[in-house]
């Protein structure tokens, strides 16, 4: 069994300062075997917020497979945002934009869906798939398969489906041909874990799409700050969420929830 911190939404620029050493303190005793973090570290992309988040990554465990949200592209400097939207991140958090981590259970494989043309809205282009396609398809068969990206490729119904990911159907197509079997992802600032089959309805496949809420921000959207804690085992996931609790002034479980996979279906286990 392999265990992952999902953290995402840092938005440096816009954090709750008393939140970070406590978040700090229970990643550390949480010893993830991977940390993963969905995107939007910063609020508008300058300099001093990637020297906050690249400082307070330095202070989580490793291995990290951390991917750019669009927060992550500056917004009002028009010449970098179209010229080199991605050069602040790649300077302070990583020059990896397809950051991969595979060990003898698991294989993580982070994808840029951050764009500067569509603002706030992600996009996945053809050579993305086919790049995930194929390291997919080369992973041991007895492996689970994790693709982590900020914008996400499913979501509740009363959410706005702009949200989505732009070529979300044919990349689902393309990750029931290679058996990827959990998607990560965050933007909303909302924490959900779901199947793909309502959305999706592609046969003997359905994926469990793991949503994070806002790790820091102080831009909650109707729920505490949170992240995932994923439990990872060959046909078994377990998806709890810590939520910070004001009263201890820490982050602390409040809820769990239990999925399993038969053939090539995952299905929440009451």
């Amino acid at each position: 069994m392999r265990t992952i911190v999902h953290l995402s939404d840092l938005h440096f620029g816009r954090v709750d300062q008393a939140l970070l050493a406590p978040l700090q303190r229970t990643v550390a005793a949480l010893a993830p075997d991977v940390l993963v973090v969905s995107g939007d570290l910063t609020q508008r992309a300058r300099t001093a917020e990637f020297q906050a988040a690249r400082a307070f990554l330095d202070t989580l465990p490793g291995p990290q497979i951390v991917v750019p949200g669009n927060h992550d592209i500056p917004l009002y400097n028009v010449a970098s945002r179209f010229l080199t939207p991605l050069r602040k991140y790649t300077r302070y958090v990583t020059l990896d934009l397809m950051p991969e981590f595979v060990d003898d259970e698991i294989a993580v494989l982070g994808i840029n869906t951050a764009r500067s043309l569509t603002i706030k809205d992600g996009r996945i282009n053809r050579q993305q798939i086919e790049q995930i396609h194929q390291r997919m398809s080369a992973v041991d068969p007895h492996l689970t398969r994790i693709v982590v990206t900020h914008h996400p490729f499913d979501m509740p119904d009363d959410y706005d489906q702009k949200d989505l990911v732009n070529r979300a159907p044919q990349a689902m197509q393309a990750f029931a041909n290679c058996g990827v079997d959990l998607l990560l992802a965050g933007h909303l600032h909302v924490s959900h874990a779901h199947n793909t089959a309502q959305r999706y309805e592609i046969s003997g496949y359905a994926a469990l799409m793991v949503q994070a809420g806002t790790a820091t921000s102080t831009r909650a959207r109707g729920e505490h700050n949170s992240f995932n804690v994923l439990r990872v085992a060959h046909d078994r996931v377990q998806v709890e969420r810590y939520s910070w609790q004001q009263a201890s002034g820490d982050y602390a479980p409040s809820q769990t929830e239990y999925f399993q996979r038969s053939a090539g279906v995952w299905t929440e286990q009451c």
